[in-house]
């Protein structure tokens, strides 16, 4: 059920608009309001899928009622009504937020129209926030020893700017977190984040991968196709394992930094984009630069902000919260009981060596849901877990 509030001083405009909407859809929960003053109190105090609202009202007009509204509850579609000569003001209050504006005396068709559009938009806003927060949860950073609250420091100061970080840390110990919380953090969350794993791209196609083609550029490029930093434009792109990428890749990823443009392969055209770069190895790119195999350029341009995610070995405190967290979430997963890990199993887990680190610790986690015992014992995880 959707719940709508009109706010409008002229009683027999809200009887007018009250009626016409409430027949439109049963669904409809109407409510009313006379006066600017009294429909904030009740914006307030309720969650409402629509308001609309006058301009020119007694107490408080619906210029400071939208701007007021809009602060507390920004979600909110707002449709301005707008009497004659009000049209400036009513296109001004669009700029401001709302969502459409309807003149006196309302056309049916019109309102009915705006008001469906604005409740499906409202419907899919709630929508997109449930999935975002569902993707957050996937991403979630989980541990309370002093690195990872250092790391989670650095997020919070880095994420609203617009600096380059580096992501370093061995494999399987949550660089991609660290990258997903960035982009969560920063003014460019609601832009697309776009990650691309260096290391599983044949180095021949990388290139394509990250730029796009043309038509003819390459055998088997049978249409023009964007790369990668064109799905990033407005927000983050990931290049995950960045010290696997070829020189000559390089040498264009330093120009997009360098530039702020792109060019498809086979073309000669240039293409603007707007990315954030984020990237991350598991290489020691100094001795990398030795080598000959990563410009020393490019890893001055990328970074600008190090983060280190440290290997599970160095933060053995964590293991009994992330033992915690797997457990319920593979569980649901498997469609299977949680099961609880006694004192001795965790001591004996936080002992162990971890090179493969937290995705090594998660899938020995699985393995003992599945084949221990109601309750995990040190017998469980020798048996279950050994290396």
């Amino acid at each position: 059920m959707s719940k709508i509030l009109i706010i409008e001083d002229e009683s027999a405009i809200r009887r007018v608009l009250s009626k016409i909407i409430s027949e439109d859809n049963e669904t409809y929960q109407v409510e009313d309001a006379e006066d600017g003053l009294l429909g904030y109190k009740m914006i307030e105090k309720t969650d409402y899928d629509l308001v609309l609202c006058d301009i020119k009202m007694p107490k408080m007009d619906g210029v400071e009622v939208l701007e007021k509204s809009l602060r507390i509850k920004p979600e909110i579609p707002f449709i301005m009504i707008s009497g004659h000569g009000e049209l400036e003001t009513a296109v001004q209050t669009m700029r401001m937020g709302a969502y459409d504006y309807i003149s006196k005396p309302p056309d049916l068709n019109r309102l009915l129209n705006a008001v469906r559009n604005a409740l499906d938009k409202k419907q899919l806003v709630v929508e997109n926030k449930r999935l975002k927060k569902r993707i957050s949860k996937n991403y979630e950073m989980i541990g309370n020893s002093k690195s990872i609250i250092r790391i989670k420091t650095i997020i919070d100061k880095v994420a609203p700017t617009e600096a380059r970080v580096l992501i370093i840390g061995e494999n399987g110990t949550g660089k991609e977190l660290v990258a997903h919380w960035l982009h969560e953090k920063s003014n460019r969350s609601e832009g697309p984040m776009i990650e691309v794993n260096c290391a599983a791209i044949p180095s021949e196609l990388i290139e394509s991968e990250l730029f796009g083609h043309v038509k003819g550029s390459f055998t088997g490029a049978h249409k023009d196709r964007a790369g990668k930093f064109e799905a990033a434009n407005g927000g983050t792109i990931f290049l995950d394992e960045v010290g696997d990428m070829s020189l000559s890749a390089q040498a264009k990823v330093l120009r997009v930094l360098q530039e702020n443009k792109i060019s498809r392969v086979g073309s000669d055209k240039d293409i603007k984009v707007n990315v954030r770069v984020i990237a991350a190895t598991n290489k020691d790119l100094k001795k990398e630069i030795a080598k000959g195999k990563f410009r020393e350029d490019l890893y001055h341009r990328l970074a600008v902000i190090i983060i280190e995610v440290p290997a599970l070995n160095s933060r053995v405190e964590d293991i009994p919260i992330l033992i915690d967290f797997f457990t319920e979430r593979i569980a649901k997963e498997q469609g299977i009981s949680p099961k609880k890990f006694d004192k001795h199993a965790i001591r004996l887990l936080q002992n162990y060596s971890w090179t493969g680190n937290i995705r090594e610790l998660r899938n020995v986690v699985e393995r003992l849901l599945i084949l221990g015992d109601d309750i995990i014992t040190k017998d469980d995880v020798k048996m279950f877990a050994s290396k």
